[in-house]
């Protein structure tokens, strides 16, 4: 008989729907039928109006006004603030998150997100163990550290010590890793032969851009003050959703090669074939180009969230922090250019914050409180 494992998660940003999706590919292909993962959108389901059109209110906030995620992350990123919400808001959403249990029974408990694992608040006395997965590598909002949980599963030493900070129990607290999908994780392959498969010329350094699965930011103008500069390299530049973009980069004239993409499947070998990563501060993007031991330049950050992301990255000597179109311009010349040594240099430390396992180490983090033995 399978165990099922109930997955909380809610798409106010695409890294826990990631970040859960990579770890169930972890359990599957190990446990196989042996278990039943289940992914619950609980704010989506089960939150009250206008709780329930938080993805909503995130995608839009965090991509056009993102001051005003900043002041809610920090307005409520305090002991005493986060109780206060906690006592307000409890009154509204409690009978609502008592049903999002009642109707999703399980073995195992995981969420994803942070608001979630606060789920405990209702379980009964006997309740399953309670996983919190923390998808946020760096900067944890106290939101994630609930200490009632059975454990806390976090990506970084300095996420464990914001943890210890909010009040989690040291004996609580995992450093694991962040999870992506095995994709990332597959053997590199030849370089010269990816390049080919993607069209892409040999003699020229690659610099990938990357704006995440709704392809927000400068990527435009980042590209055009390439073009200008008349740097040697090529570019390409995945727009994901945004179809104007795609379209756009696509009608303009280069001063070098450019090649433009719409959404794609096959990141992977995206980053396994460049030679930069220019990005925003995502966790997940930064922990797939650290496995592809890919260089960054860091163009945007989230405020309070993806903060912490950006000083991990210049702090280890994995990428540099250009928030402007020509400051990208200013790092690439210098790594391509005069100090190209220094570029090698990152990509070596990034290879070594590398966790191509993680997703695999939760996935038997998880397992050993269901004792399931291996397929294998």
């Amino acid at each position: 008989m399978s165990q099922r494992i109930v997955f909380w998660f809610s798409d106010t940003g695409g890294g826990h729907r990631s970040a859960a999706e990579a770890v169930i590919e972890a359990l599957k292909a190990k446990h196989g039928e042996q278990v039943e993962p289940v992914m619950v959108d609980a704010i989506k389901q089960y939150a009250p109006p206008p709780f329930n059109r938080s993805a909503e209110w995130y995608a839009k906030v965090s991509n056009r006004r993102p001051w005003e995620w900043g002041l809610s992350y920090y307005v409520t990123n305090g002991l005493r603030r986060f109780q206060l919400t906690q006592l307000l808001l409890w009154p509204y959403i409690r009978s609502s998150m008592r049903r999002a249990v009642r109707e999703n029974p399980a073995d195992l408990y995981v969420s994803v997100h942070p608001i979630l694992a606060r789920l405990t608040m209702v379980y009964p006395r006997t309740r399953p163990p309670v996983v919190t997965v923390v998808t946020d590598a760096v900067t944890g909002h106290i939101s994630w550290f609930a200490p009632e949980v059975d454990a806390c599963v976090v990506a970084t030493e300095r996420a464990r010590q914001i943890g210890l900070r909010y009040g989690m129990p040291a004996s609580k607290l995992r450093v694991i890793g962040m999870p992506v999908s095995a994709r990332f994780s597959q053997p590199f392959g030849d370089k010269v032969e990816l390049r080919q498969k993607l069209g892409w010329g040999a003699e020229k350094p690659v610099v990938l851009i990357v704006g995440g699965g709704e392809g927000v930011g400068p990527l435009h103008e980042i590209t055009q003050a390439l073009s200008f500069a008349r740097l040697e390299c090529e570019v390409a530049v995945v727009c994901g959703r945004n179809q104007k973009l795609h379209a756009r980069l696509q009608a303009s004239e280069w001063n070098l090669p450019v090649h433009a993409y719409g959404f794609v499947r096959d990141m992977p070998d995206f980053m396994r074939a460049a030679d930069v990563l220019v990005t925003k501060a995502g966790p997940g993007t930064i922990a797939e180009a650290f496995i592809a031991g890919l260089p960054m330049i860091l163009y945007s950050r989230l405020p309070g969230q993806e903060e912490g992301n950006v000083a991990y990255v210049l702090d280890e000597g994995a990428g540099v922090w250009a928030p402007k179109p020509d400051l990208v311009v200013n790092a690439l010349r210098h790594w391509l250019g005069s100090d190209s040594r220094e570029l090698r240099r990152a990509a070596v430390n990034a290879r070594r914050l590398a966790r191509p396992n993680a997703s695999q180490d939760i996935a038997d983090f998880l397992a050993s409180y269901l004792d399931l033995p291996s397929n294998t």
